[in-house]
């Protein structure tokens, strides 16, 4: 069995060591182009974990990444996002990208400004690789500019403007990535409707099994089962229907839940450890929240 390495990178100077390039000029902040990437032999697969966020965008990179059912080329132009401790793998057979960029940002370097806690909200931080975005030409070129202002900025001396100037390109860098990756849900349709029809099956067999005893099924089972992120599943969901994976969860619970109320006389306990809750409370509490009305009434008003 092949052995598999960790590598925790706890600092951005640490990466630059890593990568053999000069030592960063700002210790919290680093703009990287991928065409100054020494030659770099990947000895045997790599767990990495950075401590820090990290955006990349690759234009030209002789492997391919997947998305959804469906292969792409990196020359499409790909941008992927990375959180602090998000865990990623390079295998031997590891090719890194030949032109684009890597922007690094320790958390420290936001801490005083409003961005800090909005780029928590960014839930594509959250997507795995293969969930990565895919750029039009446009998009692309709008991208490539506001990480030339970077590379721009990170040629100056460091002044008391510095860290205003790049946090204001790094906010403009993910909005245009959360504006883009809406765009990408609605014109990836196909792929998105593949996506709710599993989501559907999923839970059409969990509610059919035996599996409602271990209790409700969640947006990790179905993100697990999908193998795709929980964050990625709920906002390619929440694009298609309007509602989170929780809610589309809850929906067909509800659904179930009349279903038994209306063609059954067992008592609403009964349909409550049915449908795996532990306390029929939180059964009745639940449909009284999504129908306005109890179990009770429900069933009274059926019939």
């Amino acid at each position: 069995m092949e052995t598999t390495t960790t590598v925790q990178i706890q600092s951005i100077t640490q990466l630059h060591q890593l990568l053999q390039l000069p030592k960063p000029k700002h210790p919290l902040v680093s703009l990287i182009r991928f065409e100054d990437f020494p030659p770099i032999k990947i000895e045997q697969r790599t767990r990495l974990i950075n401590d820090f966020y990290q955006v990349t965008l690759k234009t030209d990179c002789p492997c391919k990444i997947q998305y959804g059912q469906s292969i792409f080329d990196f020359d499409e132009g790909v941008m992927s996002c990375f959180a602090p401790r998000q865990v990623s793998f390079i295998d031997k057979d590891f090719a890194f990208a030949k032109a684009g960029w890597m922007l690094s940002i320790h958390p420290d370097f936001l801490r005083a400004s409003p961005l800090c806690n909005k780029i928590k909200s960014y839930g594509y931080f959250d997507y795995a690789v293969n969930e990565a975005l895919i750029l039009s030409e446009d998009e692309q070129e709008t991208m490539k500019n506001i990480f030339h202002q970077l590379q721009k900025e990170s040629l100056l001396p460091i002044d008391n403007f510095s860290q205003q100037v790049w946090i204001a390109n790094i906010e403009l860098l993910l909005t245009h990535c959360d504006r883009y990756y809406g765009r990408q849900f609605i014109t990836r349709k196909s792929e998105g409707s593949e996506l709710l029809d599993k989501v559907e099956k999923l839970l059409d067999s969990y509610f059919e099994s035996d599996q409602l005893k271990k209790g409700l099924p969640t947006a990790q089972y179905l993100a697990d089962a999908l193998h795709l992120s929980s964050k990625y599943v709920s906002d390619c969901l929440k694009q298609l229907t309007g509602s989170t994976t929780q809610q589309l969860i809850h929906e067909k619970l509800i659904e179930r839940a009349k279903d038994r109320l209306s063609t059954t006389h067992i008592s609403v306990s009964e349909i409550a450890y049915e449908l795996g809750f532990e306390y029929p409370q939180s059964f009745s509490k639940l449909f009284k929240t999504k129908t306005l009305q109890t179990p009770l009434q429900f069933r009274a008003d059926f019939n």
